[in-house]
């Protein structure tokens, strides 16, 4: 019996990796990152990209904002390396191996290479645990409780802030705040009419985060800092104030119908500046006897007449 094998003729020989690769390949790769080492180098010369397009002005604004801003920009710059290393090799792979006009049949197929299956599994391992320890560290760091000169027990509520100072060991001050309200044009209202909470210039501080009815959410945008405000629950924020002036505070928890107007300002004065700002509040705390218990509300049973007849 005589066999006959058939060929295909369109598949022909392999196509070499090495035949695939060509100067105007090469060049064209030297253009573009010359014009992205050009262009990133040419952005990097204003303030707002160098912290990152972060809301703090000043570097120094507390103890932790330099960390924090470090932190975040770094971490963008390895991000963008490790995407345009990944997105260069993509495009190279996409030039160097595709079709020519005279190519016929199929490039050598591989099944997988194992070497290059674990270097794309270990790599990435490595990343995400190298982000993970630097962020963890810096967590720890900011949330480490500290023993504060000045405690502030700060209180939400639909839509405004109480502020309870404690300061120089016993002394005891609040300030009881009221919703700010939009103008009837709907533009902003006059800014010194808000809750207003004092800190002085170099001092420790615990913020002690309190909620008289809903969750809301403590932020002061150029503090880089931001903590849920949870009902039945005491959050902390430890911060040392570096920098005077004036900066916006406001809710940044969805907490109903006048969410956008619960906004505070945050003033950081001379520590007599502050004393004197104390001496023009009221002595003692407002505390929780001011909070809402949705729990023993909603616990009450309401029976109508002739139910359960």
């Amino acid at each position: 019996m005589k066999t006959t094998f058939c060929t295909n003729k369109e598949e022909g020989p392999s196509v070499s990796s090495q035949d695939r690769t060509g100067s105007r390949g090469k060049a064209k790769a030297k253009v573009l990152a010359l014009v992205g080492t050009s262009a990133l180098l040419l952005t990097g010369c204003s303030a707002e990209v160098q912290r990152g397009w972060l809301p703090n002005v000043d570097r120094d604004t507390t103890n932790h904002t330099a960390a924090i801003q470090d932190f975040w920009v770094n971490s963008w710059i390895a991000v963008v390396v490790i995407g345009v290393l990944t997105w260069g090799l993509m495009l190279w792979c996409i030039i160097a191996y595709r079709r020519r006009k005279n190519d016929t049949g199929y490039p050598r197929q591989l099944s997988y290479n194992l070497p290059l299956e674990i270097f794309y599994t270990a790599i990435p391992l490595v990343l995400v645990l190298v982000f993970f320890s630097f962020n963890n560290n810096l967590v720890n760091s900011i949330n480490k409780p500290v023993d504060s000169e000045i405690v502030v027990d700060v209180r939400a509520k639909q839509w405004a802030w109480d502020f309870n100072y404690t300061f120089d060991g016993d002394q005891e001050k609040h300030y009881a705040g009221i919703q700010a309200h939009l103008n009837d044009d709907g533009s902003e209202g006059i800014q010194e009419t808000l809750p207003t909470l004092y800190l002085p210039v170099g001092k420790s501080v615990e913020f002690q985060l309190n909620s008289r009815d809903v969750i809301h959410s403590f932020w002061v945008p150029a503090f880089l800092q931001k903590l849920d405000m949870i009902p039945g629950k005491t959050n902390h924020i430890y911060l040392t104030p570096q920098v005077e002036g004036t900066f916006d505070g406001k809710c940044a928890e969805l907490c109903g119908e006048y969410h956008s107007e619960m906004l505070f300002n945050l003033k950081v004065v001379s520590e007599a500046e502050f004393k004197a700002q104390m001496a023009k509040l009221e002595d003692g705390h407002i505390g929780e006897e001011y909070d809402r218990s949705p729990d023993t509300v909603n616990s009450v049973i309401v029976k109508h007449e002739g139910e359960g007849e």
